[in-house]
């Protein structure tokens, strides 16, 4: 039988979703934030072709994000709620982390499976920051999928994609915890 590490699933059934507008600081410093980096980049990364690449994001940085973000809103002919919406997560942002999905050529490795290798190194990140006692939140919004502001906010060029903007701060306290899914009715066993 393998043996088991109780601490892990442990703190993986406690794991709370917490918003990001909510955090404060201190956020971690670069060795923090480094060490939690190299613990979610052992990600699937299939055939080590690391399709992805991070952006960490501080400071003066996330104000110019969210201009970005509202000249953008404006450019689509959006309303003061895509305004707002746009703008909402940089004005509030302390320390982000970027990751963009970088799919390489590959004759074996399909694009869309090196797009949920970037998924999984979302989800790396929120586990390994908040393992490290720091709250983190993965979004993304209307303007992390539009290639436009993508490519004048992160870079992107025609094959890459935000997959995630995770929030790592210090977190708020924990309230009630959300329902969680109902495993009787979306799990399906088949024995044969």
């Amino acid at each position: 039988m393998p043996a088991r590490n109780d601490a892990a699933l442990a703190f993986l059934s406690a794991r709370r979703s917490r918003p990001a507008k909510l955090f404060s600081h201190p956020v971690p410093n670069r060795d923090e934030l480094m060490e939690i980096l190299a613990a979610a980049t052992r990600v699937p990364d299939h055939g080590k072709l690391e399709p992805w690449r991070l952006i960490v994001v501080k400071g003066a940085a996330f104000a110019r994000l969210a201009d970005l973000a509202e000249a953008r809103a404006h450019e689509l002919g959006g309303d003061t709620e895509m305004v707002a919406k746009g703008r909402s997560q940089y004005d509030a942002g302390k320390l982000a982390v970027v990751v963009i999905a970088s799919p390489k050529p590959s004759p074996k490795i399909p694009p869309v499976e090196q797009l949920m290798s970037a998924a999984a190194l979302c989800l790396g990140i929120v586990n390994a920051a908040e393992a490290a006692g720091w709250g983190a939140c993965w979004l993304t919004g209307w303007a992390a999928h539009d290639p436009v502001f993508a490519a004048r906010a992160f870079g992107c060029d025609g094959t890459e994609t935000v997959a995630g903007i995770v929030h790592i701060a210090t977190p708020h306290e924990d309230g009630p915890d959300r329902a969680r899914p109902d495993l009787g009715r979306i799990v399906t066993w088949m024995d044969a």
